[in-house]
């Protein structure tokens, strides 16, 4: 229906188009918070170590099964406008560090649940939304008082901060073989920038193949392409390989308009040939001669350059991918040449072995042992496609974690821990603020404590009795490293317990979680337009005539 207004008179106005719909002030606030939390039920059972995995069915029947907070709301189908800035808190939150969606997520929605009990009591969401963001920049302070340096080459703590992200995954027993692959490529990818140190995970391959177990997962000093060499009389195996990266086609290039050659005499057709072949084979000493003995193309070989190759003893791969290219590139130190005759020997990528491998049905160019690689790559292996795709999450959330520590070379304690020790600075904190502003920074407090409180539900404990044991331990000396231990369901030294989380992570999802709860206690009206409708079609069809198509008899 349209939606309407009256004048003073009592004439109707028409203002929004038909279908339209409209909802104000307290039922469209309690729409858009239903709807946010609703989000966050859907994956507060999969928070920690004894946290669930959900199976989720697409519309075409493939399955996933994850805990991995950002997978599960990216593979939910989200209508609702509301639960859409929860699924873009995940998708923010994975994309700036890599961990800690879940987190995020949870503690978006219990602001917004503690932020409606506020509204209830006539509290303006202004005033909420004041006293939420003073408590975050709090909190935010908070972090880094509580935080604990960590030194680049202490090997232990940051494998322990691998292990902790990948503690709700089904990885299992492999974690510690994880860990240590991923501590392995960030340390050869990390770079210098002035200075701060850099990891981006972009520079890490991940390749994935059924077959064999996790603990078969490897990291290749190099980089995996899923090519084949092109030609069947090259050699499958280079030793000591001198790369050329080439980045123009290895062929007679077409010309830009359409040309006719004309020949006179049968004779002259041979050397026409002739002539093309020799530019061909021109191409092939080039490379030669600058002592490339691999040849990668990103366009294509004519079918005589790969006979002149092979001739040569040359590997050819032709068509690979730009990013893997570039990858290439970082990895083997080698440049990328758009003109054969700008190559010379110093432009040549290097690694002591490229050979073809049959993994599974399918050929693989694997190129490794490079010097120094700026680029690697993580073969990832499982016996079920699924665990692949879980493997592939957790080597992602670990890589992510290990690249914030060395980017901000700052933890702090796990398991609700960090939470616990911004909730009773807070509550402090409070009573400085007085004024109504002092109830939306209580519930702040109360809101931070809902991540070791979920952990010790998803772990089977009474979370009452785990709370207050919780705020007791955090009144001692050394209380902000008490965390909740999900296996003993006793607090305990978290990091003691190797139970660390990058201070990166803990910062992102406090800022995600305020931004967002802010902004939908800030909404007291919402206008939905009305969505076209394809237009009707007459009866008897598109031509009006009872017939049928344009007046026709319906035979036709």
């Amino acid at each position: 229906m349209a939606y309407l207004t009256r004048t003073q008179s009592g004439q109707p106005v028409l203002v929004l188009k038909e279908g339209s719909s409209r909802s104000r002030g307290k039922e469209a606030r309690r729409n858009n918070i239903m709807a946010a939390r609703v989000i966050a039920e859907a994956i507060t059972s999969t928070l920690g170590p004894r946290g669930m995995d959900k199976m989720l069915v697409g519309s075409m029947g493939d399955i996933t099964i994850t805990n991995d907070g950002a997978a599960i709301l990216d593979e939910i189908d989200v209508e609702h406008p509301a639960a859409k800035m929860m699924v873009e808190i995940a998708k923010t939150q994975d994309d700036m560090v890599g961990d800690g969606t879940t987190t995020a997520v949870i503690l978006s929605a219990e602001l917004l649940r503690k932020g409606e009990e506020l509204l209830e009591q006539d509290i303006h969401p202004t005033t909420v939304v004041s006293g939420y963001r003073k408590a975050a920049q709090k909190a935010l302070e908070v972090l880094n008082k509580i935080s604990i340096d960590v030194d680049l080459d202490d090997k232990e703590t940051l494998k322990k901060v691998a292990i902790t992200s990948m503690g709700s995954k089904a990885v299992g027993p492999a974690r510690e073989h994880f860990a240590e692959i991923v501590i392995e490529a960030i340390k050869l990818i990390a770079e210098k920038r002035g200075d701060k140190w850099l990891a981006d995970i972009d520079n890490i391959q991940i390749v994935k193949k059924e077959g064999r177990s996790l603990q078969d997962t490897k990291l290749v000093k190099g980089i995996i392409l899923d090519k084949e060499v092109v030609h069947g009389g090259m050699p499958k195996y280079v030793k000591d390989a001198k790369i050329a990266l080439v980045d123009t086609a290895l062929e007679v290039k077409k010309t830009e308009f359409d040309a006719t050659v004309r020949i006179q005499e049968p004779s002259k057709i041979q050397a026409f040939l002739d002539q093309e072949t020799s530019m061909l084979k021109e191409m092939v000493n080039k490379l030669a001669s600058k002592g490339a003995n691999v040849v990668i193309c990103q366009k294509g070989i004519d079918d005589m350059v790969q006979h002149f190759l092979a001739k040569k003893g040359i590997l050819a791969i032709r068509r690979a991918k730009q990013s893997d290219m570039e990858k290439l590139s970082r990895a083997s130190s080698g440049a990328i040449i758009t003109n054969l005759d700008d190559l010379n020997s110093k432009d040549l990528g290097y690694a002591k072995l490229v050979e073809e491998r049959k993994i599974g049905d399918d050929k693989m160019i694997f190129i490794e042992g490079c010097k120094d690689p700026r680029s690697v790559s993580i073969l990832i292996h499982a016996g079920l496609e699924k665990m692949v795709d879980e493997a592939e999450r957790a080597l992602h959330d670990a890589l992510s974690v290990v690249a914030d520590v060395v980017e901000k070379n700052k933890v702090v304690a796990g398991g609700g821990a960090a939470e616990a020790a911004v909730a009773r600075e807070l509550r402090d904190y409070a009573i400085k603020i007085g004024g109504r502003e002092q109830l939306a920074v209580e519930s702040f407090a109360e809101s931070m404590e809902i991540i070791p409180s979920t952990l010790a539900e998803n772990a089977g404990l009474d979370k009452i009795d785990v709370m207050v044991k919780l705020r007791s331990a955090h009144e001692k000396p050394k209380g902000h490293l008490m965390g909740v231990d999900v296996f003993s369901g006793k607090t305990a030294d978290m990091y003691k317990k190797g139970v660390i989380d990058p201070l990166s992570v803990k910062e992102q999802a406090t800022k995600s979680a305020v931004e967002s709860a802010s902004m939908i206690l800030r909404i007291d009206d919402v206008i939905s337009g009305g969505k076209t409708e394809a237009p009707r079609v007459p009866p008897g069809g598109p031509g009006g005539m009872p017939g049928g198509y344009g007046g026709m008899p319906p035979e036709y």
